[in-house]
């Protein structure tokens, strides 16, 4: 039994681990008990593609997003040190991004021009991702009041490209400094650093962070990130007042 139990966590996990050390697993098969993360309608994803002039690992742009819908926002000096990485249509060393070569944290984000993104009750996220050494791929969020949050869930130790996938509700929330990449307290009486209950209805950018600089290239330290799915419900933003 505890040979099975082991193979079990070896084939499940690449998919699910973070769910399953959360308690977030999906609903049984059959019955139709309770609700599925599924029932989360997909708002956007992100695809990363190569330029037609592009050759070898150059910074990431706005033209390396398939979805011309979506824009690519840039937090801290580092972030545009965020290098392309592989070969497209490569199931071994797909086309991704790359943070070895980042001298500092960052944090990437996407902003849907036409929509705000709802990520309350079954709201989650799904990536491609490979990191090394002690690095973590942490989600991080900018609300449409401007704060930008950073997620205490972490995929790190990802030897080999994996899809993992989380549900918000899962997630504890620090404020996050855009400009130094930073986490920052909330002036509680006690210290606290956590935000309690921020309102993840109306967010304006998701996307990704990595605290921690990079260590060159070959294996050290750094992330790898490919397909990026956000799941949600979109809503859409408001007309100006001069249009109206």
């Amino acid at each position: 039994m505890g040979l099975l139990l082991g193979l079990g966590i070896v084939f499940t996990g690449p998919l699910f681990a973070r769910q399953t050390e959360r308690g977030q697993g999906r609903a049984p098969q059959g019955g139709g008990e309770g609700p599925r993360a599924s029932n989360a309608p997909p708002v956007f994803r992100v695809e990363w593609v190569r330029r037609p002039s592009q050759t070898g690992q150059v910074p990431v742009v706005q033209e390396n997003i398939a979805d011309s819908k979506l824009e690519l926002k840039q937090y801290g000096p580092a972030a545009k040190e965020l290098l392309t990485s592989g070969t497209p249509g490569s199931e071994s060393t797909p086309f991704t991004v790359w943070s070895g070569a980042c001298t500092g944290p960052f944090a990437i984000t996407f902003r849907m021009k036409n929509n705000y993104v709802d990520l309350t009750g079954l709201g989650r996220i799904r990536w491609t991702v490979k990191t090394s050494g002690f690095h973590e791929v942490r989600p991080v969020v900018k609300l449409a009041d401007g704060t930008v949050l950073v997620g205490d869930h972490t995929d790190t130790s990802v030897a080999m490209f994996n899809i993992r996938e989380f549900a918000l509700a899962d997630v504890r929330w620090i404020k996050l400094d855009p400009n130094r990449v930073v986490t920052v307290g909330v002036n509680g009486p006690a210290n606290q650093i956590w935000v309690n209950n921020p309102d993840l209805s109306k967010v304006d950018e998701v996307g990704f962070v990595d605290l921690m600089p990079g260590s060159g290239h070959g294996v050290g330290g750094y992330i790898h990130l490919g397909t990026i799915e956000v799941y949600g419900k979109a809503i859409p933003r408001e007309t100006t007042t001069s249009s109206r």
